[in-house]
Order: C-alpha cells, then structure tokens, then sequence
C-alpha cells in the first residue's frame, strides 16, 4: 500500500470515527444541542482537528443525511429482489423499519429534523434539493414494493402509511420512556401489534 493510499484510509477511518460520535451525541442531546465541541471530545480529538475533516457542524450533519439516504435505498432495493408474497413482504418491510430503528436510532432522529423549518436555514438551495429528490427515489422504492402487497390505496398513500405509523408509534414510545412511564422493549412488542392491524386492513383488500 502506497503512502497516499495509506493517508486516505486513515483520513476516511478519522471522518467515520467523527460520525460515530456524532450519531453518539445526537441521540444524547438532539439535533439543537448537539456541538462540534463535544463530538470531537467523544472521538478524542480536539476540536480543531475535527475541523480539518469537517468544515462544521452542518456538514457532519448532512453527512448523515446522506449516510441514511443511501442505507434506506440499500435495503429497499434489496426487498425490492426478494420475491416475496403480499403477507411476508409486509412483514419484510416492517421488520427493515425495526432494523433501521434498532441498528440506526439517529436516523429517525434526522427524520424529524426535517420537520423544523428553521434547522434547514443554512443548507443551501441546491443540498435541500439533492436530499429532496434522494429521499423521493427512496419514497417511490417503498412505494413500488407496497402496491404488491395491497390495492386499496395507491403505492404513495402505504407508504405514507406505513412510514407514519413506524415513526409515530418510535416517537410516543420514546416520549413515554423519557417521562419515566414506560420502558423501550414495549415499543417492539406495540409496533408488532400495530402491523398485524395493518395486515388485516391491507392484505385483506388484495385483489386474487
């Protein structure tokens, strides 16, 4: 291995080790208070050396927008070459949504960033637009695979469905658990309760 291959190894191994603690710091303290600060202290470096591989906070940020785009399509297309029947399609799908959940929490986490206007004020036109149109490929890939599983509502009202329910019924557990009045393994057991009510409604409506 050559001497710049070998410094461009280290350099991407440095940028994912800033990544990781962001995800890190990002589910501690949220979107808003999370700094470039404490992720270079939680990756041990200073913070003028995370600026080396990071102009600032927002470009960590985006990064893993980009990093959760590009996980989503993975997984969606992989579905998508599966072959499966309606029932356990739905079920695939689903259990894709835990798997995001359980292996990537901080990217549901982004989700919701999107949703505050004034977090997005200093990404610039042409960004927001390349997100848009990224995460709209993703929204039609989950689209397609749903319009196999039910014909009682066009692909992109499931997959408003279907994406809506996970993230809602993530974000109310989750509340209950920071208030001290439920524990995080019952948001499993209620979102696997909540897809078999959505089997019935769906699949039973599948045409022959």
């Amino acid at each position: 291995m050559g001497v710049s291959e070998r410094r461009e190894r280290e350099r991407q191994a440095r940028r994912e080790a800033v990544l990781a603690a962001a995800r890190s710091v990002l589910l501690e303290r949220g979107m808003r208070n999370t700094t470039t600060k404490e992720i270079a202290e939680r990756c041990e470096l200073s913070e003028a050396t995370l600026f080396f591989y990071f102009k600032n906070k927002d470009e960590i940020l985006l990064s893993l927008i980009f990093e959760s785009i590009d996980f989503w399509k993975e997984g969606l297309e992989k579905l998508a070459k599966a072959g499966l029947d309606a029932g356990p399609l739905l079920d695939a799908v689903w259990q894709f949504h835990e798997k995001v959940y359980v292996e990537h929490p901080t990217y549901f986490v982004i989700s919701v960033y999107f949703a505050q206007p004034q977090m997005l004020e200093s990404i610039s036109d042409e960004v927001k637009d390349e997100i848009a149109l990224r995460s709209g490929e993703n929204f039609r890939r989950l689209a397609n695979l749903l319009e196999q599983v039910s014909t009682v509502a066009p692909g992109r009202i499931l997959a408003d469905t279907i994406w809506s329910a996970f993230l809602g019924l993530t974000i109310s557990n989750t509340s209950r658990v920071n208030l001290g009045y439920g524990k995080a393994e019952a948001g499993t057991k209620t979102r696997a309760q909540v897809l078999e009510v959505l089997k019935s409604g769906l699949i039973a409506e599948k045409s022959p």
